[in-house]
């Protein structure tokens, strides 16, 4: 397995800022392709979209499905809801280059991990974004996604529900309110509720797969940065966005070690859900591009 491959496109502006950046590889088709756009994680603190899964990039390209990985501004350049803003950003920009790069705007996905899982979430379950009386091209692509695939993905930046359901989890590791940069509690959490997963999915929600490294009984771990990493990915947050689903019938797959998963793997996930008929894929995620 190789180390790298080279993208067809390295360091593509999206936007204005430094890390406004990202790399495309364009899979071989005649045909418009899916594409599966990759979102880094670092709590928001660090990170690169060089990080991508070269074994999961491969298995895509070899599939048919494009794929794009993108940068966003750190906590150190903007507070959230910065980050967000970029993944769309850079979604749409994605969507703007479907004629010159080949893609099927009608089926795109994203996948990543915790911060960049949030992000990937955060598009899959919002409303929709397009700004159709925008004077910018990009404002009026879709921001709607075919399928979400998030690995050790926090569902909800609410601290106290972190305090409430995690393990072990009695003092909070950084200052949330300072990541929105708010300062009273009613703005805090009108923040929460905006991007976070649990608060923002409904009817319309793209099929889910969520990914975690324990089980939901495992003993917190007596290392001490092993036992912090596990409390901030941990498998509640999933198991709780899940029920939320399935109550709401809407599809979602919870894989952590132990159980018998439908979707063994990402790639194995995007290419029954990106390759599948493009029709109902294009009810899903319409391109609404003017």
């Amino acid at each position: 397995m190789p180390d790298y491959i080279a993208p067809t496109f390295k360091d593509y502006a999206y936007g204005p800022h430094e890390r406004h950046l990202l790399d495309f590889w364009q899979a071989e088709s005649p045909t418009p392709t899916p594409l599966a756009i990759f979102i880094h994680g670092g709590a928001f603190l660090v990170g690169r979209k060089e990080t991508i899964n070269v074994r999961v990039l491969r298995e895509l390209l070899d599939a048919g499905v494009s794929v794009g990985a993108i940068n966003y501004r750190l906590l150190s350049h903007a507070p959230l809801p910065a980050a967000h803003h970029d993944g769309r950003r850079a979604l749409q920009f994605f969507r703007s280059k479907a004629e010159d790069w080949n893609l099927d705007k009608g089926r795109v996905g994203a996948f990543g991990t915790s911060a960049g899982a949030q992000i990937c979430m955060w598009l899959g379950f919002h409303d929709e974004m397009a700004d159709l009386a925008s004077p910018d091209p990009i404002e009026r692509e879709s921001t709607r996604l075919t399928c979400v695939a998030a690995d050790s993905a926090q569902t909800t930046m609410d601290v106290e529900w972190w305090q409430q359901w995690i393990p072990g989890y009695d003092t909070p590791h950084r200052d949330f309110y300072k990541t929105f940069d708010v300062k009273l509690k009613s703005a805090y959490l009108k923040e929460v509720a905006d991007v976070s997963a649990l608060s923002l999915v409904s009817k319309v929600a793209p099929p889910l797969l969520l990914s975690y490294s324990m089980s939901p009984n495992d003993p917190i771990p007596t290392q001490t940065q092993k036992a912090f990493l596990w409390k901030v990915h941990h498998v509640i947050f999933g198991v709780k966005l899940k029920d939320k689903m399935d109550a709401m019938g809407l599809e979602a797959h919870l894989n952590y070690p132990g159980v018998r998963p439908r979707y063994s793997s990402i790639p194995h996930f995007f290419k029954a859900k990106l390759k599948a008929h493009a029709a109902s894929m294009v009810r899903r995620a319409p391109a609404f591009a003017v």
